[in-house]
C-alpha cells in the first residue's frame, strides 16, 4: 500500500517562510470516513497569500497550527468515495493540503474539474484562485471603464498577468510594472501591456507620469510599499485602488513607515477597496467559466511555472518572494 508524504509547518516565519520552516514527513494512508473523499493530488498550489495565513499576526483567515499540513488548494483525483455525488475517477480542485494523499468532506471541495479539454493545472491557476481574483478584483473594486489606464503591480504574475489582459478586453489601457528585462518584455509581448515599467528604473515617477499622462484611473495593487507610493501620486481624479497583495514588505511587525496617502486619496477622491477573493467564492464557478472561454478562444494567455515532487515545497514560497518564477508556480506530483 502507498504511504502519504505530507509538508507540516515545523515554524513559526517572522517574516517570508524558508525552507526551514517545513518539514516533510511519511505517514500511513489516510482512510476515507463515512462523508469522505479519498483525494490523490495531482498538483499542488504555490500562493504568495501563504505568507500570510503563517503569520502570527492579524490576518484574513486563522494562521496555520504548528504541526499542521500546509494549508493549500490542490488538484487531484477522487480514489474512494463515500460522499453521494462524488465518484472515484473525478479530478476535483480543493482545499487538500501540500500532501499525496487527502480525505476530506466535500466542504473541502471547491468544485469538480470538468473542463476536459484544457489542462487540469490550469484549475489552480488562470481558472483558479489567481484568474478569478484578477477578474472579480478587477470588476468588484477596480470597476473599470472602456478607456480608462488601468496600472498592475507584478504585472508578469500570475495575477498581474491576467488583470492587465482582462482590462483590455474590457476595453482600457494598461500599465504594468515588473522587475527586469525579461519580464518587461512578457508583459509587452506576451500578455500585451501597452507600457511596461520596471520598477528598478532610476526614476519611477517619471516613467509612471509619461505612462500615465491623464493619470492612473484603476490601480491594481499586488506590492504595497514604494512601487505604491509612486502610483498614489500619479492617481487621477476618482480613481480606484485595489489592494490585493503586500508583495514588498517582508514583515509587518513592527508596521513599515512611508509616505502618507491621505491627501492625494481626498483631492483626488479617489477609493481604496481591499480585495480577498474568500469573499466571492459563490462566484467561483461562474468567473472560471467566463475565464476558461477567454483561454479557449486564445483571448486569454498564460504561464505556468512546474516544479516535479514534494519535495520541492519547503522552498516554493521563497522563491516567490524572490521572483524567481515566471508565471503560476505548480508542483506536479503525479
Amino acid at each position: 500500500m502507498p504511504g502519504n508524504k505530507q509538508v507540516l509547518v515545523a515554524g513559526r516565519p517572522a517574516a517570508i517562510p524558508q525552507a526551514e520552516h517545513f518539514e516533510i514527513v511519511d505517514n500511513e494512508l489516510p482512510a476515507a470516513a463515512l462523508g469522505e473523499i479519498l483525494v490523490r493530488n495531482l498538483f499542488l498550489s504555490v500562493d504568495p497569500a501563504m505568507r500570510g495565513w503563517l503569520a502570527d499576526t492579524s490576518n484574513y483567515s486563522q494562521p496555520i497550527e504548528i504541526g499542521s499540513v500546509m494549508r493549500s488548494l490542490a488538484v487531484g483525483e477522487i480514489v474512494e468515495s463515500h460522499v453521494p455525488g462524488f465518484v472515484a475517477g473525478e479530478r476535483v480542485k480543493g482545499w487538500f493540503g501540500w500532501q499525496q494523499f487527502a480525505a476530506v468532506t466535500s466542504d473541502a471541495v471547491i468544485r469538480k474539474v470538468e473542463d476536459f479539454d484544457l489542462a487540469p493545472s490550469l484549475a489552480l491557476g488562470i481558472l483558479g484562485l489567481n484568474g478569478v481574483t484578477a477578474l472579480l478584483g478587477l470588476e468588484k473594486v477596480g470597476r473599470p471603464n472602456a478607456g480608462d489606464t488601468v496600472v498592475v503591480s507584478t504585472a508578469a504574475g500570475a495575477v498581474g498577468s491576467a488583470v492587465g489582459q482582462i482590462a483590455k478586453l474590457l476595453g482600457c489601457r494598461t500599465v504594468g510594472i515588473t522587475g527586469g528585462p525579461e519580464k518587461l518584455a512578457i508583459c509587452r509581448d506576451e500578455f500585451g501591456y501597452d507600457v511596461a515599467i520596471d520598477y528598478r528604473a532610476p526614476d519611477l515617477d517619471r516613467s509612471l507620469a509619461a505612462a500615465c499622462p491623464q493619470g492612473a484611473n484603476v490601480y491594481f495593487d499586488n506590492t504595497a510599499g514604494p512601487i505604491s507610493d509612486a502610483v498614489y501620486r500619479q492617481l487621477a481624479l476618482r480613481a480606484r485602488v485595489v489592494t490585493c497583495g503586500t508583495a514588498s514588505v517582508a514583515s509587518w511587525s513592527p508596521a513599515p513607515s512611508g509616505p502618507r496617502v491621505e491627501r492625494i486619496v481626498m483631492t483626488r477622491r479617489a477609493q481604496i477597496g481591499g480585495f480577498v477573493v474568500l469573499d466571492y467564492m459563490d462566484e467561483f464557478k461562474s468567473a472560471g467559466v467566463r475565464l476558461a472561454q477567454w483561454v479557449r478562444e486564445g483571448k486569454l494567455k498564460y504561464r505556468e511555472e512546474i516544479v516535479n515532487g514534494i519535495e520541492q515545497c519547503p522552498g516554493a514560497i521563497a522563491d516567490l518572494y524572490h521572483g524567481r518564477n515566471f508565471g503560476k508556480r505548480l508542483i506536479r506530483l503525479v
